[in-house]
């Protein structure tokens, strides 16, 4: 029914002579005159974010003909704005708690979600310095606490439900802007405990199973290392949460920070599109990027772990992210709640 009425309305528009064809044509959705907005949340560095979003930009430019606009707003609050202000030309990577917000907030529409190494879901991690005395879960009260946004699914909302359903109140609160900053405060004592993402570690142990050790290793301080290839390593495990985003900084990070406990797991982050956007553009976007996901060049884009780590993306229901709806009711929160505003 948009698409009809969309029709009708330009049709209309050119018997009157409001609007010319070639006006039409310049403007139509995907022309270098109006471009489609793609959008990511800040949570890891802007630049690298921007670099890969760029090669995905020019990998689906050539898959569909279409132009694309990359743009990594301030805040998970200022992306859900940017894609309710452009409802028929937007597109978004946005976790979980930020897709349901943007669907109450404005209609935005899940059509796709992350896979990770075969997982359809992640984890929220708790983590505080080895030496800090913090052992178990009820340690944490009282303790400063650092997130990354208050729009972050596994940075905030799954934290906040799972303390507050524990009777856990923390200490002072530090919002940290990204989860590689939650780590660094962690790291350097700025706040006793953070929570940021976890994805489990690869290596020869075996497949990693929902309930085993997030730290499935014998840590010393010659096992945490940066290998030939740049990723950081404990033995010959691979780490892939995210202490090894601050791994050129702070390459002792395995050694200083630990892991308490993993939250329940959460549906993975969407790939969303604006309430108008026409129907049949966004399945040709979701089919070049699943055939992108293919290729050498989605692992300098999000498939880097210094990026978001998806290896891939399926087609996913809306009714996937029930389960993060209810977090909301639990905590009682609301819109501005989360986005203070």
């Amino acid at each position: 029914m948009r698409s009809r009425f969309v029709i009708v309305a330009i049709v209309a528009l050119l018997l009157v002579g409001a609007v010319a064809p070639s006006a039409l044509a310049q403007d139509a959705l995907g022309s270098e005159g109006n471009p489609i907005q793609v959008y990511f949340v800040p949570s890891v560095e802007a630049g690298v974010i921007v670099s890969g979003g760029e090669v995905m930009a020019q990998a689906l430019e050539a898959a569909t003909g279409l132009k694309f606009e990359v743009f990594v707003p301030t805040s998970y609050a200022a992306t859900v704005e940017a894609m309710c202000a452009a409802p028929g030309s937007s597109m978004g990577f946005i976790p979980a708690a930020g897709y349901v917000i943007a669907n109450n907030r404005c209609g935005v529409e899940v059509e796709a979600a992350a896979v990770r190494r075969g997982w359809p879901v992640y984890w929220a991690a708790y983590i505080a310095r080895r030496d800090s005395g913090i052992r178990t879960f009820n340690d944490l009260a009282g303790k400063s606490w650092a997130y990354p946004d208050a729009g972050s699914t596994s940075g905030y909302i799954f934290p906040s439900v799972e303390l507050g359903l524990a009777g856990i109140e923390p200490g002072e609160l530090v919002e940290a802007g990204s989860h590689n900053n939650v780590v660094t405060a962690v790291y350097n004592g700025e706040a006793d405990f953070g929570t940021t993402f976890f994805s489990p570690p690869v290596g020869d142990f075996g497949p990693w199973s929902i309930g085993d050790d997030p730290e499935p290793y014998d840590l010393t301080v010659e096992d945490s290392y940066i290998g030939d290839d740049g990723n950081l390593y404990v033995g010959n495990l691979r780490i892939l949460d995210a202490r090894a985003n601050i791994r050129e900084t702070a390459p002792d990070v395995i050694d200083a920070v630990k892991i308490v406990r993993l939250s329940a797991p959460i549906p993975n982050d969407t790939l969303s599109f604006g309430a108008e956007f026409p129907a049949e553009l966004a399945d040709q976007i979701v089919d070049a990027l699943i055939a992108f996901s293919e290729t050498e060049e989605w692992a300098q884009s999000i498939g880097s772990e210094d990026f978001y780590g998806w290896s891939g993306l399926e087609r996913v229901s809306p009714s996937l992210y029930d389960i993060v709806r209810s977090q909301f009711d639990v905590l009682g929160l609301t819109e501005e709640d989360v986005f203070g505003n």
